[in-house]
């Protein structure tokens, strides 16, 4: 019997001995199960992180959808009037032809595939608001209250801007540099343009003077974003004016009548820009200029 008790002992001796090696292993298993589960945490997190960016290419994928279907709409409503739509932009061209002179299609799809390229811009060009207003509403929820208030009438004065380019090189550049083309050729040569040569040159225009009218909007942005300040523009404006006529050369043919049509109102177009910041944006007084006064 006492030998019973003294294994009976022994027994519980030992099973109180192996308590805290199984606390041990208890508490090494709960680690590596923390670590698992913190593992599996930041899969969670990143995977998290990631979504944002799925959404936002989504959500961007949404907009340009609604841009597209947009566009078609309005293409599929003009596609009937394509060849009048190729006929008023090539009258400033038939108005400046001679008697016996008309345009030609050097390919036998040009006469398709040109007033349809038209009718795409045009089509584009109408939509631009609503294209504006997508991009708007993408970018919208990421701005505070104060850009808000900026961007609204950027986006506005932009789309007026860019109308105001198109239709300033059509009733005024347009015109100019075609009478000087043609007053210039030689007498023996008889100018006839093929029409997608002639639908690629006015489109480049009209682009160009487009992108050149937004010059006072991306400047006032410029100086809102504080990349560059109002003295330091003011202090390069000779160099701001050579480059005007820099791009102008680069971008226009290669004539001195569009050259100049263009980069003058790239030039008046900067100091438009330039007088609206100092209107709008008050700079305060630099710490050099505190620390003097104060001495």
């Amino acid at each position: 019997m006492q030998l019973l008790k003294r294994k009976k002992s022994r027994q519980e001796k030992l099973t109180d001995s192996d308590i805290p090696a199984l606390d041990g292993i208890d508490q090494d298993d709960k680690a590596t199960t923390d670590s698992t589960q913190n593992e599996s945490s930041d899969d969670v997190l990143s995977a998290l992180g990631d979504m944002p960016i799925t959404e936002h290419l989504i959500e961007l994928r949404r907009h340009l959808i609604k841009i597209c279907v947009a566009v078609l709409i309005i293409f599929l409503g003009l596609v009937g009037y394509s060849r009048e739509l190729y006929n008023f932009l090539s009258d400033p061209l038939v108005a400046q032809l001679p008697a016996n002179s008309t345009m030609i299609a050097t390919d036998i799809t040009s006469n398709f595939m040109a007033p349809i390229r038209l009718t795409v811009f045009v089509a584009a060009f109408l939509a631009m608001p609503y294209i504006l207003y997508q991009i708007w509403s993408f970018v919208a929820p990421g701005l505070y209250k104060k850009e808000k208030r900026i961007a609204i009438p950027v986006l506005l004065s932009s789309i007026f801007l860019f109308y105001a380019g198109v239709a300033f090189s059509y009733f005024i550049v347009l015109k100019g540099v075609l009478k000087f083309f043609i007053l210039f050729a030689p007498q023996n040569v008889l100018p006839m343009t093929d029409i997608d040569s002639y639908l690629s040159f006015a489109l480049k225009l009209f682009m160009v003077f487009g992108l050149t009218f937004e010059i006072p909007v991306v400047t006032l942005l410029l100086i809102l974003a504080g990349i560059v300040s109002i003295q330091s523009l003011e202090e390069k404006r000779r160099y701001i004016i050579v480059g005007c006529f820099a791009v102008a050369a680069v971008v226009t043919p290669p004539d001195g009548v569009s050259m100049l049509m263009l980069a003058i109102p790239m030039w008046l177009l900067f100091e438009l820009g330039l007088f609206l910041a100092k209107i709008l944006i008050k700079e305060e007084p630099s710490t050099d200029l505190i620390s003097t006064v104060k001495e």
